[in-house]
């Protein structure tokens, strides 16, 4: 009988099962968790963080009544991001979203005093090297509809 290995399709070849941006098993399990935020983020300023492994899934939670945004690009180099409508918007306080996506980073900008939040995320083991950068439709350039 052959020795086909793990996923092997010959006989003495085999295929070793790692972690990867395509790899369902990354996902299915429970995700590390990466906590941060701020209690000031002053009006027309933008936060980048970058996470130390591509998450699985993140949250935002607006920690005061300012409105502030979340985007996949930074609003200083990419002028679409604001101008295209690149952005969830959460403007009450304890509003929240959660954003099943993989990335490496995110930013978050105020556009009005009296803002603060949280960053909840749940980290695969897939190291953000692997991650290739968010960008195009929808991220930065025009799609909106007139």
């Amino acid at each position: 009988m052959a020795n086909k290995g793990w996923g092997g399709s010959a006989e003495g070849e085999s295929h070793s099962y790692k972690v990867g941006l395509r790899n369902v098993g990354s996902y299915q399990v429970s995700g590390t968790p990466w906590i941060t935020g701020s209690t000031d983020i002053d009006n027309g300023a933008e936060h980048h963080h970058q996470f130390p492994f591509v998450t699985k899934a993140f949250t935002v939670l607006q920690r005061g009544t300012g409105e502030l945004r979340i985007h996949f690009a930074s609003k200083d180099t990419n002028p679409g991001v604001y101008n295209d409508l690149h952005f969830i918007k959460l403007d009450g306080d304890e509003e929240s979203i959660t954003l099943n996506v993989k990335c490496k980073e995110v930013f978050i900008s105020a556009v009005a005093d009296n803002s603060a939040y949280d960053l909840i995320a749940e980290l695969t083991n897939i190291p953000t090297g692997s991650m290739f950068t968010l960008t195009g439709s929808g991220i930065t350039e025009d799609t909106t509809v007139e």
